[in-house]
């Protein structure tokens, strides 16, 4: 069975045209990636460099979540700075 029939088996089909559009977004979004726009990249290198993108993003997250988590343990509860700190949480 070839690929491209088992894919078109599924329930939802998507062509290779739509996988083409879809890298190519995901090239945009990438900011590694993004001067390479006029550069033919792989499709495997762009998956690749998405999930390296994504983890460095979840990293920079845990590391600003734990920085806030400090800086509300050192500030007052009651304080103006606790107030804006939840205002902009939520």
């Amino acid at each position: 069975m070839s690929s491209r029939r088992s894919r078109q088996s599924g329930s939802s089909r998507i062509s290779d045209d739509q996988i083409i559009q879809l890298v190519s977004k995901l090239q945009q979004l990438v900011p590694e990636l993004r001067q390479h726009r006029s550069d033919k990249v792989s499709a495997s290198k762009v998956l690749l460099e998405t999930c390296n993108y994504i983890r460095n993003l979840q990293s920079e997250m845990d590391d600003l979540s734990d920085r806030l988590s400090q800086l509300l343990t050192t500030v007052d509860a009651n304080s103006e700075e606790a107030r804006i700190i939840r205002s902009l949480l939520n």
